[in-house]
């Protein structure tokens, strides 16, 4: 068997995040439609992410956020997009490369994609190998309020009992 001179699965992953960045670019210009909202899960320590301090030591490897009522300034470039969340009732600016991404859902039509994860947990400690497994992304921690007001956490930013997981599972089409 020959080895292949294109790279098939970066070929798709890219494809994918493209459907993503589609997606944004139209709440970009149109907003929001109906009731779709999105739970988009990301590694916070993927180049390129920039997020306050607070939420990086809350946060250290992925993070989760929705995209529904309270959200602004969202911005949407070919690599990256740019969107204004409230936590705590404080307004903070994320700045997040589509390759940090590696979950996007839209429940209010159970569709949901899921990206193999290009900087690995393991690659950030030194192995550099880490990027070529798939990464088996079944739940993710969800911040239902973060684009209002965060209420996964209390005032003094401890967690509460509030949180929520949304199982990827769940939005897949059955076969």
């Amino acid at each position: 068997m020959s080895e292949s001179q294109f790279n098939y699965d970066e070929m798709v992953q890219d494809a994918l995040r493209g459907v993503v960045r589609e997606i944004l670019r139209r709440v970009m210009r149109e907003g929001l439609p109906g009731a779709h909202h999105f739970y988009i899960a990301f590694r916070t320590r993927a180049p390129g992410v920039i997020i306050p301090e607070h939420l990086k030591k809350r946060y250290p490897d992925d993070m989760t956020i929705v995209v529904q009522h309270r959200f602004w300034g969202l911005e949407v470039a070919d690599d990256h997009f740019v969107i204004g969340l409230s936590f705590n009732h404080k307004p903070e600016r994320l700045v997040i490369p589509f390759n940090a991404v590696v979950g996007f859902v839209d429940p209010s039509v159970q569709f949901a994609l899921q990206f193999q994860d290009e900087h690995g947990r393991d690659e950030e400690a030194g192995d550099s190998g880490a990027g070529d497994e798939p990464v088996a992304l079944d739940t993710v921690s969800a911040e239902p309020e973060s684009d209002a007001q965060d209420t996964n956490h209390d005032d003094d930013g401890t967690p509460n009992d509030d949180n929520k997981v949304v199982a990827l599972d769940a939005f897949r089409k059955k076969t």
